[in-house]
């Protein structure tokens, strides 16, 4: 599975990017924060990617850090929401907005996102409220011993990616990498975090 793409970034759309990587286009589907965090066209970039693959399509999805990209994969587990809908709801809301509309209940504030009517608001943060909290590049409390993720895209959440890519569900893995890093500490690097985070996980 491609993970993570690096390259120039050479067109873009509504809802897409042609990313140059070593002279082969990837078209990557991004939501509209993604895209104006990428810069202009010619700009050296990196996107997270997830592969989305269905009878009809096979799309590649792009984000501008792993918080972003877990937030989508966890989006998509919900009954009725698509990597289209994902990509709107995170066009709409930050991802500290959509954790605090998850845990607070506040499902007009994802109804805001297109394509989101109130029943399919209220299934997102129903199903996901109890999720929002360990999601990383949050702080979170009322978790064991208090442990929280506390930098979007840094060593924590490429922790948590690197747990998701070895098949553990998004949820363990934030709970798992929260545990490592309250044990080992904020400086602690990416692969003490994924040494550490795999035995909190498989125990």
């Amino acid at each position: 599975m491609i993970a993570k793409l690096t390259g120039r970034l050479d067109e873009t759309g509504e809802d897409w990017a042609v990313l140059d990587v070593q002279g082969v286009g990837y078209l990557v589907h991004c939501s509209t924060k993604t895209l104006t965090a990428l810069g202009g066209t010619g700009d050296d970039c990196t996107l997270y990617t997830d592969l989305q693959v269905s009878e009809n399509d096979m799309r590649l999805l792009g984000f501008a850090d792993a918080s972003e990209r877990d937030w989508f994969r966890l989006l998509t587990q919900v009954q009725g929401v698509g990597s289209k809908v994902a990509l709107a709801i995170l066009s709409a809301l930050s991802a500290g907005e959509l954790r605090d509309a998850c845990a607070g209940g506040d499902a007009a504030s994802v109804a805001r996102a297109q394509g989101v009517g109130p029943k399919l608001a209220g299934r997102i943060v129903n199903e996901l409220e109890d999720k929002a909290g360990a999601m990383p590049g949050v702080s979170f409390g009322g978790a064991a011993g208090g442990a929280a993720i506390s930098h979007a895209g840094g060593a924590s959440a490429d922790a948590v990616s690197a747990l998701q890519n070895l098949g553990f569900k998004p949820a363990v893995a934030a709970q798992a990498v929260a545990r490592a890093q309250e044990e080992l500490g904020e400086g602690a690097g990416e692969g003490d975090l994924i040494r550490v985070a795999l035995k909190k996980a498989a125990g």
